[in-house]
């Protein structure tokens, strides 16, 4: 039996905020539509359900959602194999005609960007800042605007780790991270100037910058003296202990300011926000955690229509502020940075100008790319952290360069393991013998 026809738009989204927020945009732009097929019809679904009826319809040619908001990894799913195979409209010759180009952040496209084609329209910038309990650390007189470098980071907050007996203390660690946190640990690795996919799609696991992080990395949460520790962020185990100062700073991409501000507002008036600390002097100050894109499914009957309606949601700047109102979030569109909205005192982080320095710093934030082989990287990577960890542990090491040489080889074990699965790949193996005979 034919499936019923339908009359109107329909779209997919994985987050709450982002459904409330754009129904009522939703409501007031299906109020105007003297076509019904112009209309929009918003369902909200989970991210793995969302995944497995996405990937559905993109792999047996089956109709889905005419609009798809989806997050990183599970749009990265659709990137596999050559172009003709993704299942996401080619909205290059849109962008390019429109000059969004111009009007938005170069490296929010990077992840929804596959051999410089462009499938979806970014959502976001998320930049990186670390959160620190600023009611600590400037009652013990410590002044952050002396950290530039990470290794300024732990010399400057060092005397919060000992009591005034000069014993250490058991209750604290000066930063939320962990062997097991991976989307903290790709967060470090592309601000130090590594990563583990390249624009092509392929691991690159083993270089010297991946090396150095988590050699870093590892001496900070199991050398002879551990400064890290893992607090989670999402269950109250975790809430209770941020309360309690267990650990003095917390990775903070701007929607996690939303988080906290909901779900731990005891915090409220306890912290304030820094740019990251650099790996090396005048380095860069920020990374990247999370994204979301929204997308045109490649059987799209009238692509024209649907990119209208994506561009009325993602580059207006009246849901622009409301992004950032009641999610925090600041919008990829750099024309509306100027915009006073953003220079507002926060009273949750003591009164800064929260999105003002989030958006200085949004022109540094580090590219990134999509793979369907990002999550295998990424998990050869964290069993290469937890290896090195390991050898911190038992070996007591004091520095980075103890770790390095294993650092190395792991990484190097990962990259291999890693290759293994994308040699299986037909798609990948075709393009690589095609590459290898193009005179």
């Amino acid at each position: 039996m034919p499936a019923p026809k339908r009359e109107s738009v329909t779209m997919w989204t994985f987050a709450r905020m982002h459904a409330d927020l754009y129904r009522p945009e939703i409501e007031a732009w299906n109020d105007e539509q003297t076509d019904s097929s112009r209309r929009v019809e918003l369902s909200l679904i989970g991210v793995q359900a969302m995944e497995q009826r996405m990937m559905s319809a993109f792999l047996a040619g089956l109709p889905s959602a005419d609009l798809i908001e989806a997050e990183r990894r599970n749009a990265a799913r659709a990137f596999a194999g050559p172009l003709e195979s993704v299942g996401f409209l080619d909205l290059t010759p849109y962008v390019e005609r429109d000059g969004i180009m111009n009007r938005v952040n170069a490296a929010s496209f990077k992840p929804w960007t596959k051999d410089g084609r462009i499938f979806g329209l970014p959502h976001d910038v998320h930049p990186m800042m670390l959160a620190y309990r600023a009611d600590i650390v400037e009652a013990a007189g410590i002044d952050v605007s002396k950290i530039e470098t990470w290794d300024d980071f732990v010399r400057v907050m060092r005397p919060l780790l000992f009591k005034e007996n000069g014993e250490r203390r058991t209750d604290r660690y000066l930063l939320n991270i962990w062997e097991t946190q991976i989307d903290l640990i790709e967060a470090m690795l592309l601000q130090g100037g590594g990563g583990v996919i390249d624009a092509s799609g392929v691991p690159v696991i083993d270089n010297e910058a991946n090396a150095r992080v988590i050699s870093q990395i590892a001496l900070w949460t199991s050398g002879a003296e551990p400064i890290a520790a893992e607090v989670s962020f999402w269950d109250a185990t975790g809430h209770q202990l941020m309360r309690d100062g267990f650990v003095i700073a917390t990775f903070a991409p701007d929607w996690m300011c939303n988080y906290w501000r909901k779900e731990v507002p005891q915090l409220s008036g306890t912290m304030k926000l820094m740019p990251l600390p650099a790996w090396d002097k005048g380095g860069r100050r920020t990374s990247v955690w999370g994204g979301t894109m929204l997308g045109i499914p490649r059987t799209a009957k009238d692509p024209e229509k649907l990119w209208q309606i994506a561009k009325h949601l993602y580059l207006s700047r009246d849901l622009a502020h409301k992004l950032y109102e009641r999610g925090d979030i600041v919008t990829p569109v750099s024309e509306f940075w100027q915009d006073d909205i953003y220079d507002k005192p926060d009273p949750f982080f003591m009164g800064q100008p929260k999105g003002r320095m989030y958006i200085n710093l949004a022109p540094q934030v580090p590219d990134r790319f999509s793979s369907p082989f990002g999550a295998i990287a990424l998990a050869r990577t964290q069993s290469a952290v937890s290896q090195l960890c390991k050898v911190a542990r038992d070996t007591k090491a004091t520095n980075i360069d103890q770790l390095m040489p294993k650092a190395r080889e792991f990484l190097a074990a990962a990259q291999e393991d890693a290759m293994r699965h994308v040699n299986r790949n037909v798609f990948f193996a075709d393009s690589q013998k095609a590459a290898e005979v193009t005179p």
